[in-house]
């Protein structure tokens, strides 16, 4: 799971987003500003993810680092061996490079870092708090350049104090809206499937995440990306129904971030 905030102050923003695949097959997002890159999360093939980016005309040139969320595979199948051929510095938690150090193989540009201690990323500053989700030490991320801020929380089971507080001012959000509750319960998953989602460790509902984006829409929310669609138990429709209107359309646009392809790139 993964909650990222970038916090841009002191200047005029220009920073962008793509999220080249949101779902249970693969996540990742990709994010620049004038100076340096960074890919949150790598949750697809190497190669997957570089046609990804050019079909939208974006390059490793000037990538500075990406960074793992947690070690759930559609977040981290691409991250070493784009790490390995690009010569990108790849960043995780300790716990979280412990529990997959055996199957990524060598990575010489690792850097690790410990939730609660800030570092450096190119021009961005990172901030890793620690959230709710079954893996060993999921993370979510503050990251400031100059005066713009995107909230990223594509994987967690309960929206708490902490990741309100760190999601709360941002002029983008890119957020999870995992499953509709109806098409869960009556889907095909096995019951212990659907009781993990459903739980603190899992992900949201897309009503859970209205409740959220209420909570967090404030006059200079410019843009929301709804991510982490279930293609089983969600679908496009039921989650602009459900959270299509917590914004005035004239203020705030919605997008929707799905499995099948790389979005638009979104300037904040």
């Amino acid at each position: 799971m993964c909650i990222i905030v970038l916090n841009m102050k002191n200047g005029k923003s220009n920073i962008s987003l793509c999220s080249l695949a949101s779902g249970s097959v693969g996540n990742s997002i990709y994010i620049e500003n004038t100076t340096a890159k960074i890919l949150i999360d790598a949750g697809l093939s190497g190669i997957e993810i570089e046609r990804r980016m050019e079909s939208k005309s974006l390059t490793f040139d000037d990538m500075k680092g990406i960074v793992i969320s947690h070690e759930h595979n559609d977040h981290l199948m691409g991250a070493a061996i784009l790490s390995r051929r690009f010569d990108i510095p790849l960043y995780m938690s300790r716990l979280t490079y412990q529990r997959v150090a055996h199957k990524i193989g060598e990575v010489k540009n690792l850097k690790i870092f410990e939730p609660g201690v800030s570092f450096y990323i190119g021009d961005f500053e990172v901030h890793p708090f620690q959230i709710s989700h079954d893996a060993v030490d999921p993370v979510g991320f503050s990251v400031t350049y100059k005066d713009s801020k995107v909230g990223i929380a594509t994987d967690l089971g309960i929206a708490t104090g902490m990741v309100k507080t760190h999601l709360k001012d941002s002029n983008m959000l890119f957020i999870e809206a995992n499953h509709d509750p109806e098409m869960l319960i009556n889907g095909s998953y096995p019951w212990s499937l659907k009781q993990r989602i459903r739980s603190r460790h899992g992900h949201l509902s897309n009503f859970d995440t209205r409740e959220l984006l209420v909570d967090l829409k404030h006059e200079n929310l410019r843009n929301v990306v709804l991510g982490h669609l279930s293609e089983e138990n969600n679908t496009p429709d039921k989650v602009l129904e459900t959270c299509g209107d917590v914004f005035n359309i004239d203020k705030t646009s919605i997008h929707l971030a799905l499995q099948s392809g790389a979005g638009d790139l979104i300037e904040v």
